[in-house]
This record gives structure tokens, C-alpha cells and sequence, in this order.
């Protein structure tokens, strides 16, 4: 597992308790589900001593508890889990359905953005909801989530000055991302609706919904049924 190959991981300490695993270019089409795999395959192996792992789009960062085992130790059986990593590819992703409102209190920017790409409202709502989205990683708050998948048709710069406040659950993108903020946060992403589910919960068992590589499909809805399950979700 030296970076000789492509295929190969490099493993370097970037802090006394923090092992980074490189897994190649973030454009290559294959990184990030490699980034998935190697993340499912360390996690797997249950390594005394591993605290917290953080993937991004070509890295996953490994934190540990270096009173716990060394760093060697850490090193030696992050390597050897990462010789399981292929076979994680092959796993079947698990699939999460997102109820979203796209109606005019929900939908921000979905106007705006319409009018960008030259499509209609119809148009947007039908290809947001129509794709296929992988959770890329979580980030920028707890359990927000970087969708990869969002049609090129539909790829719009973010706003040129953030909203002091997005209301939670709001459904977005930016560029060529989508994401859904599951907390009232400042924003600058493009609101195409809400969603009534609350992606992060720090009462649950599993604070966060969605996990990097899940799948995941939006499902438009009504805004009355968005009130009502809103509603119960606080």
C-alpha cells in the first residue's frame, strides 16, 4: 500500500495523533468511492485506539488516541485494513429518501435559478429530484451533507452575498453541489426547497442521517405535508 501505484494509498502523519490517507486526484472519477471504501474498511477493522475518522473528496483523515497504541501500531493496522478497502467497493450503498418542498415559501431561489439556466420551475424541480446524489462527505456543520450527482443542467454559482440566516432543512446548491443544511446557519447555496427531516440529532444514537457514500434520492412534497411533518420533527 506505498504510493507507487495508482491504485495505492499514501499514509502520512500530518499531527502527532492524525494519519491522512491520500487515495489519489479529487477529479478522478473513481477517487471518491475509493475514499468510501478505504473509510468502510478501517471502520470495519475496529482499531483500538482510532477516535474519529474525517474523509473529504481524495483524503480521509484518521484521528487517534495515541495513549491507547502507538503510531506505529496505528500505522501498521490502518495498512492492514486498507488491503480489505476493494472489497468494500463492492458493497451495496444504503439508500436514503429526502422529502422535499419545492413550493414558493420553500423554494427560495428556485425562481432564480430557473431563470439562469433558462428552465422552467417544472424543469429544475424534476431534475433535482430526479438524480442519483452520493454523500460525498459531511462538513461545514454538523451532518450537512456534499451531495455529488447534481445535474450539469442545473449547476449554478452561489449566491454573491450569503444569507445571514438559512432556515433548516433548506435543500441547495452551489456549482456543481448539492447539500442540505440541517441547521438555521448563515448560507450563500441556492435554496430550491425544504426538507421536514432533520438530518442532525444529537440525541440520536447516530446523530447524523446521512453518512459518506449513502445514497440519496429527493421526493418532492406537498408544502401542507411539509408543515405538518415539520412540525413534528421539532
Amino acid at each position: 500500500m506505498s504510493g507507487a501505484g495508482r491504485d495505492a494509498a499514501d499514509l502520512a502523519w500530518v499531527a502527532d495523533c492524525c494519519l491522512r490517507i491520500s487515495l489519489g486526484e479529487p477529479s478522478a472519477h473513481d477517487t471518491l468511492s475509493r475514499v468510501h471504501a478505504a473509510v468502510h474498511a478501517v471502520r470495519r477493522a475496529t482499531i483500538d485506539g482510532l477516535v474519529d475518522i474525517t474523509p473529504a473528496y481524495a483524503t480521509a483523515l484518521l484521528t487517534f488516541d495515541l495513549a491507547r497504541l502507538d503510531a506505529a501500531q496505528a500505522e501498521r493496522q490502518v495498512r492492514a485494513a486498507l488491503l480489505h478497502a476493494p472489497d468494500a467497493l463492492a458493497a451495496t450503498p444504503r439508500v436514503r429518501e429526502i422529502p422535499v418542498c419545492y413550493a414558493a415559501p420553500c423554494g427560495l431561489d428556485l425562481d432564480a435559478v430557473a431563470t439562469a439556466r433558462g428552465l422552467s420551475r417544472e424543469q429544475v424541480i424534476a431534475l433535482h429530484s430526479g438524480a442519483r446524489y452520493t454523500v460525498a462527505f459531511l462538513g461545514f456543520s454538523p451532518g450537512f451533507p456534499y451531495l455529488e450527482g447534481l445535474p450539469a443542467a442545473l449547476a449554478t454559482p452561489r449566491l454573491t452575498q450569503p444569507r445571514p440566516r438559512v432556515p433548516w432543512g433548506s435543500v441547495a446548491i452551489a456549482g456543481r453541489q448539492a447539500g442540505v443544511y440541517p441547521h438555521a446557519t448563515a448560507g450563500g447555496w441556492r435554496i430550491l426547497g425544504r426538507t421536514p427531516i432533520q438530518l442532525f440529532d444529537a440525541e440520536r444514537e447516530a446523530p447524523a442521517l446521512l453518512q459518506p457514500g449513502d445514497v440519496v434520492h429527493f421526493v418532492p412534497i406537498e408544502h401542507a405535508e411539509h408543515l405538518s411533518r415539520a412540525a413534528g420533527a421539532l
